[in-house]
């Protein structure tokens, strides 16, 4: 059942896309010989490329070692003070979302994990992290991190900070 879970989201999602959306079919698709290039501007003259010494440098912003910038700011420590309501509903969210690979317990043996071929960390050990502000365990949830997906705007920025101190709380069980 909890499999069902993992692959229930991104089904729904598929089946939320407007019909236009769908691949062309063959009918429409036009044949590769149709599409020719626009004839040169005879009046422009020919471009000339910059000697090596010149060239612009390489774009160094876009590297596929970094990830993608939080829409916002995040602060490093934890702006919201939990309550019982907010870290039931965590609890919940969690339960829902994360224990498939993170483990009931956060113990990183979830039901995918073996499936999906992943080495999870055990939340409950407490130098798992040590080394991390609230605010980088907030922005892994928000934006997610390698094959784990992103929580974003599917859940309200309270809703995520209550899913820091509820995962932070596994160390201290």
């Amino acid at each position: 059942m909890p499999k069902l879970l993992f692959a229930l989201p991104p089904l729904l999602f598929l089946a939320l896309l407007p019909q236009g959306a769908a691949v062309p079919s063959a009918q429409t698709a036009q044949p590769a010989q149709a599409a020719q290039p626009a004839p040169p501007d005879q009046s422009a003259p020919p471009a000339q490329a910059a000697p090596p010494d010149q060239a612009a440098p390489p774009d160094q912003s876009a590297s596929p070692d970094q990830a993608a910038a939080p829409a916002a700011a995040v602060p490093a420590n934890n702006p919201v003070k939990p309550t019982a309501d907010s870290q039931a509903h965590a609890a919940a969210t969690f339960k829902i979302d994360c224990a498939m690979c993170h483990g009931e317990n956060g113990d990183g043996k979830g039901d995918l994990v073996s499936d999906m071929g992943l080495s999870m960390k055990d939340l409950r050990d407490p130098a798992t992290l040590q080394n991390k502000t609230d605010g980088e365990i907030y922005t892994i949830i928000h934006d997610g991190k390698g094959k784990m997906p992103a929580e974003g705007d599917r859940a309200k920025p309270d809703d995520i900070w209550n899913l820091v101190i509820l995962v932070r709380g596994f160390a201290k069980k």
